[in-house]
């Protein structure tokens, strides 16, 4: 079985929480890794938000496993989660599973370019905490008969489809993102930037990143891998 070594306890414990994190919302979550190096990225899609999130971890030597230098492949979230050894700073590979769709079509590799206009990280958290109160009091205030999945999901997609400042990122990446952990205020809590590469945005934080497409599965510059 393949052993990944991490950098130190402080990866392996960041790596524990996003994948919990992800298994809150989806019990059977399923994650797609990618090593190569030092580098280990692990890809995730919380249900409802409509989002990848990306979890990026430091190996302590360069990932090899005889004659493969990369690793590329799709696990039960909770059964790396179990091989987390926090202490050891190591994690096993679990094996193969047949992933979900949006494992095949991940953001680009390169090409990104900085998009301006971002606001500060205290005003993006202050948007999260507005569009939440926003839709519980629009949700209470709905009849009992109105108080439909159709009639709440309408609401949400009004919400979380606004855009933040004068970019074009989703407010539901912003959501994506606090409820991740990865828009925590603090040490690293300016280290927020926005970037774009062909149909996708990808929100950057000290401690993951959001990415989201702004077109269909038919627009250019997707990368299926």
């Amino acid at each position: 079985m393949t052993v990944f070594h991490l950098a130190d306890e402080g990866e392996a414990a960041d790596l524990a929480a996003f994948l919990s994190r992800l298994l809150h919302y989806d019990r059977s979550a399923a994650v797609r890794l990618q090593a190569a190096g030092t580098a280990l990225a692990v890809f995730g899609r919380p249900p409802s938000f409509e989002v990848l999130a990306i979890r990026a971890a430091r190996l302590a030597k360069p990932y090899e496993d005889g004659l493969d230098v990369t690793l590329d492949v799709t696990v039960s979230a909770g059964e790396l989660l179990e091989s987390v050894d926090e202490s050891a700073a190591t994690a096993a590979v679990p094996g193969a599973v047949t992933g979900p769709p949006w494992a095949g079509v991940l953001p680009p590799r390169g090409g990104w370019q900085g998009v301006p206009g971002l606001p500060a990280p205290d005003r993006l958290r202050a948007t999260v905490s507005a569009a939440v109160a926003e839709f519980r009091a629009r949700t209470q205030e709905l009849a009992p008969e109105r108080r439909t999945r159709a009639e709440l999901d309408a609401i949400g997609r009004e919400i979380w489809s606004r855009t933040v400042g004068e970019t074009r990122l989703p407010v539901r990446a912003l959501h994506a993102a606090q409820s991740l952990g990865f828009l925590r205020g603090g040490e690293g809590a300016g280290e927020l930037a926005l970037f774009s590469s062909g149909a996708w945005l990808r929100l950057r934080t000290a401690y993951g990143s959001i990415a989201v497409r702004r077109a269909g599965l038919g627009a250019l510059d997707v990368s299926v891998r």
